[in-house]
């Protein structure tokens, strides 16, 4: 019984949660959220609309370009198996949003498969009626790390 109403309450939670946010930001959230499952259906198709060419990719290796993230993930040089997000944090500055995702990332690096604790945030810009990611940033973090809103 407890278990059923501790459920129910979450269930509220996540919901007022999402019904709190502005449109814009409902948007913003699912391409957040779409980009972590086509990353790991390295779906390349999916995420080239949505890297701005110029965009930069800062890893816990290197900083990269959207040529060579799409490269890496194509390859699947760094499979992005499954980003599970514990907590999303989006702030709107006029076309201009940022996301902050903590997450728990399975990845598939150099034969092994890693697991790692990240706040990844991510600048995206509307152009038209399309969103953007100009940047995408792994901080490495301890799993009791919060997002503070």
């Amino acid at each position: 019984m407890k278990r059923h109403l501790f459920l129910i309450a979450l269930l509220l939670f996540s919901a007022s949660t999402v019904f709190s946010q502005s449109a814009t930001e409902k948007e913003v959230y699912e391409l957040s959220m779409n980009k972590w499952k086509w990353m790991a259906d390295k779906d390349i198709t999916k995420l080239t609309p949505i890297f701005h060419p110029e965009a930069k990719f800062v890893h816990m290796s290197g900083t990269w370009t959207t040529e060579r993230e799409l490269e890496i993930i194509e390859t699947g040089s760094i499979w992005y198996k499954n980003a599970a997000v514990h907590d999303t944090a989006i702030e709107l500055f006029g076309n201009t949003a940022v996301v902050w995702n903590r997450i728990t990332l399975t990845a598939h690096v150099r034969g092994n498969d890693v697991e790692n604790e990240f706040t990844v945030t991510e600048v995206y810009q509307k152009e038209g009626s399309e969103w953007k990611m100009l940047a995408l940033t792994f901080s490495s973090v301890r799993d009791t790390h919060e997002i503070e809103k």
